[in-house]
């Protein structure tokens, strides 16, 4: 058993741990169960927001859209999410990690439902993005929660555990989505689909009875007079840090949210494959981005934060464009590919939460996370709105090139934030 003693141990409070799973056992019980609830949160977050993506084809066809409007329902999402995720931070920082995470859970699961009901394309369109302020807060209030009691040596781990969270909600998505629409009409899955959005309502009971907030951190918040002010992130000492980290999170989710989008339209269009198929395909994608996740945790506490999004935006960007590019009539190609691109693209996200955690102070640390994590999804969220636009002219496989941009301005923004890796949440 390892000598090195963890912020709890010191406390008399947990043992040191070594293996595998370290990262998990010196969480200790409670810290256990703060990340059993932000990853149920964060995977039905996943799941209720991979509904739109996966009936994007039903939904076109029935309200008869084009494409540019059909990326708007993602991009409208992706921008109110920005605003959720500042509001969800500064609940945060005011009345708890875990009674914002129950708010934003019940948020995106009630408006996930009502897009169901939608009688047309304009109330669609504002279901959906009612949806995104509940689905822009859960995962910086779910990532703040864990990374407040996890030790500085397994932050990486224990974040990139819960990052990896999204790929289960999206394999659940793309698992009820085959069986729905090869049972149903296409005209009424599409609403079945968003109708499953109710599931994250039992795990809001039990987060309710079973989760707590971080003890030490808690105490740290109340004893500030700066607990979730929002101008505190833009004074001198944290200017710096909040523009480059929200202009990491264009980047990155610019990049991720296109290729999310808009994969499964390209697998059906470009590639010509049916409903069973671009699952099958889809499996892949959502196995190298499990993988990708736990392996990209581990990176970033060996090789530091920034290195992990250096080496992983270069290589999302190359799968892309070679994803993208591959010949008519090779689809065995395209679903060998799938796995690395699924891996690449999600091992970043492995260090963004234990990165913007440790880039904030904690009175402030809901604020700044949900601030710049959401901004940078709200403006890049007009990537996959420009494919939209363009794929009229370019086809969605040309046009997903822009992802690829979105992988360079993140790699632009990483000179302008320190490393954190090894530093103690105060």
């Amino acid at each position: 058993m390892s000598t090195t003693q963890t912020p709890q141990a010191a406390q008399g409070e947990l043992p040191a741990y070594s293996g595998a799973f370290a990262w998990l056992r010196a969480l200790g019980p409670r810290g256990r169960r703060a990340f059993g609830g932000a990853f149920g949160g964060y995977a039905l977050d996943s799941y209720d927001f991979f509904t739109l993506p996966l009936s994007m084809v039903a939904i076109s066809a029935y309200f008869s859209l084009n494409s540019g409007q059909t990326g708007l329902l993602t991009t409208v999402t992706l921008v109110v999410s920005a605003i959720g995720g500042v509001l969800a931070g500064i609940l945060a920082d005011r009345i708890g990690r875990v009674k914002a995470l129950m708010i934003t859970v019940i948020t995106y699961a009630t408006f996930t439902v009502a897009c169901g009901f939608a009688p047309n394309y304009e109330t669609l369109l504002v279901f959906r993005a009612l949806q995104g302020v509940g689905f822009g807060g859960e995962w910086a209030v779910g990532a703040i929660l864990v990374a407040e009691y996890a030790s500085a040596k397994h932050r990486g781990r224990t974040l990139g555990g819960v990052q990896s969270a999204w790929a289960a909600g999206w394999a659940l998505a793309v698992i009820v989505y085959t069986l729905v629409f090869h049972f149903l009409d296409p005209d009424t899955a599409w609403r079945v689909m968003f109708w499953t959005g109710a599931l994250p309502a039992l795990l809001v009971i039990w987060v309710r009875k079973n989760v707590e907030d971080a003890p030490r951190a808690a105490q740290a918040r109340e004893a500030s007079s700066e607990r979730g002010s929002f101008t505190a992130i833009f004074r001198p000492a944290l200017l710096r840090t909040t523009l480059f980290a929200m202009l990491l999170s264009t980047g990155v989710q610019g990049g991720y949210y296109t290729l999310a989008t808009w994969v499964p339209t390209y697998l059906k269009n470009d590639r010509g494959l049916t409903v069973v198929g671009t699952g099958g395909y889809l499996t892949f994608l959502i196995s190298g981005a499990f993988i990708g996740y736990l392996t990209g945790g581990y990176l970033t506490d060996r090789l530091g934060r920034k290195r992990n999004i250096a080496i992983f935006a270069v290589l999302s960007a190359v799968c892309i464009l070679a994803y993208t590019n591959i010949p008519a009539g090779a689809n065995g190609l395209v679903l060998v590919l799938g796995f690395p691109l699924g891996f690449c693209m999600s091992a970043i996200f492995s260090s963004f939460g234990s990165f913007l955690a440790e880039l904030y102070p904690t009175a402030v640390r809901g604020t700044g996370q949900g601030f710049t994590y959401n901004t940078g999804r709200a403006v890049g969220a007009f990537f996959p709105t420009l494919v939209g636009f363009l794929a009229e002219s370019w086809g969605v496989g040309g046009a997903l090139v822009f992802g690829a941009i979105g992988y360079g301005i993140a790699v632009l923004a990483l000179f302008g934030l320190p490393e954190t890796r090894g530093r103690e949440l105060a």
